[in-house]
């Protein structure tokens, strides 16, 4: 039996130092409940198959990141759990009441299970306790070491008795289950295994790990003050953190967490746990997840003065989880909506905004001297930012309700929509500069409300086309706001967007709406179709930046297809815009078809086109590394191979970012690989040499060292860059 929940918690032990007489009063009733029934859920009985009422509070499984396991190989396999609502299940450290979930593997020999690789918690208010725990669907990864002598074509059964404490409002009920899974042996590189695989795969990328951040924490009566810098800290724009501890005993959990965030970093005011219990920061090191609407990262602060650069700037949002109730909600709406407001209008000034805006700056021109048609216009437009608004919430909330990371841009993370969006900017410049007109020929044909549909459609689409290429322009006061509006329920969420979205269509309703300000305008002329060319080069500019966006996001074929494309563009528009003849709309048809079928297949090879790597390692040999060792080098080895799940998601996230690099620039560190695609004996020994029988594996060799440095298999960006500038 293999232990691997890492928790160091004893059964029957609940409740973490609580801080005040009423709450150890609340304490001490609530542990004399929960520990005798802990005792009982651990003994012979938990063991059986969970009754109805247990399947009913939790259902939970064993799944596999990949469809197969390869020879050699690490793979990660989890302990999904989908809780039912209103029961919730607990973190590594429970907080004030509690026990976290605990892992014992029965494996074949050969077969190894690390710990659990922890998601970020929630913080889980009860009365005046806190605890850190999950509530609806979560994944406990760990990673499962295959040993090389695995046969393909086997397969290698993993069963883990999981001691679940599944607790409510009002009771807790520890619930132990037996787990299986049968996991296929195969050679050659196994795919993501279904919507399961990705979900894992996400949380592997995002769980909080070691990220090159500096910490110290230091005592002055009952406050702790925590001050973190560099790594991801440095220069980040925060305006929210939380220190989740790994021990018990440290702070207060229900008290909130102040801070300040610094040129560097961060710091926060902590309320210390009781004197004389656990943990004692005076005399050591103090190691927890702080979570910021940046990221989370894994850090140790040790006890000393406060870290320079962490502290002088605004304040962060504290960390104090109110009860919740209409009163908290109602105010955190209010200022979420409050903010979407501001950050709407500050968002007009955006660069990335200003080629749409400069339309309507043209449209306004046209009827400044026709109030109806300005009315309608400003109402038409303020239709379609609205409108579109709403639909990126309900997006956004989709996503949110299914589990993934997301964040406001993201259809910009989409080659497919940046293609698209180029191409559609380009449009609009040429309609700007004069190569065809729309229009014109929609009012001819007829009079009445057909006449009209023109320019009120025009409007609605450029309110449409607004809020698409904002998305990147975080404006000031929209990060809170946007963070807010995805914790609140579905329907102020959606409020929050509109807010948002009044904001930004709120300066040209009201001057649509102002005969005065309408009348200060010039009226129709010559000079009206100067504007328009003029106005044409901001939305070339903004297709060009498109194209760069698209350019980085891919290679070089998927760019040479779409400029094709946009080729294609102008070419059937500048017919289009011709006498229409039928040769000319032939000539229309035919180049517009064209660049719908060239950008098709640019998108289809940029989805296929492999991530351009920061870094590009040279081939690993013994003689290259003491070759490099006597240079007075340091060298990093990263034993991989094209099969390995794991090797990948640590390539794409971790060795092959640009912090990394700058790393390996700094410290003159040469970068090796050793592929083990297939099969190489030399590799085979060197992996059998550090005691591993399969990849990854991470050496970190130094000059002056006798052994190298092995990593952990689980990489972050920051890890790696701490480990090479760590001198030793």
């Amino acid at each position: 039996m293999v232990g691997t929940g890492g928790t160091g918690y004893r059964a029957g032990v609940f409740l973490r130092a609580p801080p005040s007489p009423l709450k150890r009063l609340r304490a001490i009733g609530l542990s004399l409940v929960l520990g005798a029934a802990w005792l009982v859920g651990a003994g012979p009985v938990a063991a059986q198959a969970p009754d109805r009422a247990a399947l009913d509070r939790l259902e939970a499984e064993l799944v596999p990141m990949s469809a197969w396991a390869t020879p050699g190989a690490t793979v990660v396999v989890a302990v999904h759990q989908k809780i039912a609502p209103g029961w919730h299940t607990y973190w590594r450290n429970p907080g004030d009441s509690g026990g976290a979930t605990t892992l014992d593997w029965t494996l074949p020999n050969g077969v190894e299970a690390e710990p659990i690789l922890w998601p970020l918690p929630q913080r889980q208010r009860l009365q005046g306790l806190m605890n850190y725990g999950y509530s609806g669907e979560v994944y406990l990864p760990v990673p499962i070491r295959i040993p090389a002598n695995a046969r393909p074509g086997s397969v290698i059964p993993l069963s883990v008795q999981a001691l679940f404490l599944v607790c409510s409002d009002q009771m807790c009920v520890p619930d132990q289950r037996t787990l299986t899974l049968d996991l296929p042996v195969r050679e050659g590189a196994a795919p993501i295994a279904g919507a399961d695989g990705r979900r894992i795969q996400t949380v592997i990328e995002t769980a909080p790990r070691p990220a090159g951040i500096e910490a110290r924490v230091t005592r002055n009566g009952s406050t702790l003050t925590l001050s973190a810098t560099g790594g991801p800290l440095a220069g980040a724009n925060l305006s929210q953190a939380t220190f989740f501890p790994f021990e018990g005993a440290v702070i207060d959990h229900a008290a909130p967490q102040f801070g300040r965030r610094g040129p560097q970093g961060l710091t926060l005011e902590l309320a210390a746990a009781p004197a004389g219990k656990g943990v004692s920061p005076e005399a050591e090191p103090v190691s927890g997840v702080l979570a910021t609407d940046a990221g989370a990262w894994e850090i140790t602060a040790t006890p000393g003065s406060p870290l320079t650069g962490a502290a002088g700037g605004e304040a962060l949002d504290a960390s104090e989880d109110a009860p919740a109730g209409p009163s908290w909600t109602a105010i955190l709406l209010l200022q979420a909506a409050g903010l979407a407001l501001l950050g709407g209008l500050i968002l007009n000034l955006m660069p990335c905004v200003f080629p749409v805006l400069a339309m309507k700056a043209a449209a306004l021109t046209r009827t400044a001297h026709d109030p109806a048609e300005a009315r309608r216009d400003g109402f038409a437009f303020l239709a379609g930012v609205l409108t579109t608004f709403a639909a990126l919430a309900v997006v956004l909330l989709v996503v949110r309700a299914g589990g993934q990371a997301i964040g406001w841009g993201f259809q910009l993370q989409s080659p497919a929509v940046v293609a698209v969006l180029a191409l559609l900017m380009l449009a609009v410049a040429l309609n700007l500069s004069g190569l065809f007109e729309i229009g014109v020929r929609l009012q001819n044909l007829g009079s009445g409300p057909l006449s009209r549909m023109g320019g009120t459609a025009g409007a609605f689409l450029t309110g449409v086309l607004a809020v698409v290429v904002a998305a990147p322009c975080t404006a000031p006061f929209m990060a809170s706001a946007l963070g807010a509006a995805l914790l609140l329920p579905a329907p102020a969420a959606v409020l929050v967007f509109l807010m948002l979205g009044l904001g930004l269509a709120l300066p040209y309703l009201a001057i649509s709406l102002s005969p005065r300000v309408l009348a200060l305008l010039p009226r129709p002329g010559p000079w009206m179709q100067t504007l328009q060319r003029l106005l044409a080069l901001p939305m070339y500019a903004a297709a060009l930046w498109l194209v760069w966006v698209f350019a980085r996001q891919t290679a070089t074929l998927p760019l040479i297809l779409l400029v094709c494309a946009g080729l294609a563009v102008v070419l059937g528009l500048w017919a289009f815009g011709r006498m229409p003849t039928k040769r000319t709309r032939v000539l229309a048809a035919a180049a517009l078809t064209a660049a719908l079928a060239l950008t098709g297949f640019a998108v289809r090879t940029a989805g296929s086109a492999p991530e351009a790597a920061e870094i590009q390692p040279d081939a690993w040999s013994d003689a290259r590394v003491a070759e490099a060792l006597a240079q007075g080098r340091p060298v990093l080895v990263n034993f991989t191979a094209d099969w390995c799940v794991t090797c990948k998601i640590n390539e794409r996230s971790a060795l092959g970012g640009p912090a990394v690099a700058r790393a390996m620039e700094r410290t003159h560190t040469l970068y090796l690989k050793a592929d083990w695609t297939r099969r190489d004996d030399e590799i085979t020994r060197a992996l059998q040499r550090h005691g591993r029988s399969g990849v990854p594996l991470y050496l970190l060799y130094t000059p002056g060292q006798p052994e190298p440095r092995i990593l952990p298999q689980l990489l972050t960006e920051g890890l790696v860059v701490e480990a090479l500038e760590r001198k030793e």
